[in-house]
């Protein structure tokens, strides 16, 4: 998935670090012949470079960053109480992960975009939902869930 960059960090070993909207970080070295970015060697080429996307293979994972809080969760619905606005796509904001925990049953995940994919949730298996990605939920048969939404830690 394509994320933005929203600022810099140096790691232990004083390599650049791109910081993206979704939380995640990707180094970004300037090592040639293999690597050609010279623009993270200047603080000029760096800010130069925000808001530019780069291809976020942990989020293609759904694979939620550390460091995240939960502030918030919706009530527990069943297979007949389920919002219409869950059962249709729809998409969390920039920065906001979210983890559907389904309390008993099974829940069918379906997330949409260039990593597409189906999947089974039930309560060994939560369900991450990426900001701003659009997936839907539909019952495979009685369910109970809820979801809570995480964001980065103040």
């Amino acid at each position: 998935m394509l994320r933005p960059i929203t600022g810099y960090h140096n790691d232990d070993a004083g390599d650049w670090v791109a910081e993206l909207s979704c939380g995640h970080g990707q180094h970004v070295r300037h090592k040639p012949p293999f690597l050609l970015r010279p623009w993270v060697l200047t603080a000029e080429g760096r800010a130069s470079m925000l808001g530019t996307e780069l291809d976020c293979a942990r989020c293609d994972r759904l694979d939620m960053p550390g460091g995240l809080v939960a502030y918030k969760r919706t009530p527990e619905f069943d297979e007949g109480t389920i919002p219409g606005g869950l059962r249709k796509n729809h998409a969390t904001k920039p920065g906001v992960w979210g983890v559907i925990h389904v309390l008993s049953g099974q829940l069918r995940y379906r997330v949409e975009g260039p990593a597409a994919r189906e999947l089974l949730l039930t309560p060994e298996t939560p369900g991450i939902v990426a900001p701003e990605v659009l997936h839907h939920v539909e019952p495979d048969g009685p369910v109970r869930f809820f979801v809570e939404f995480h964001t980065k830690g103040a």
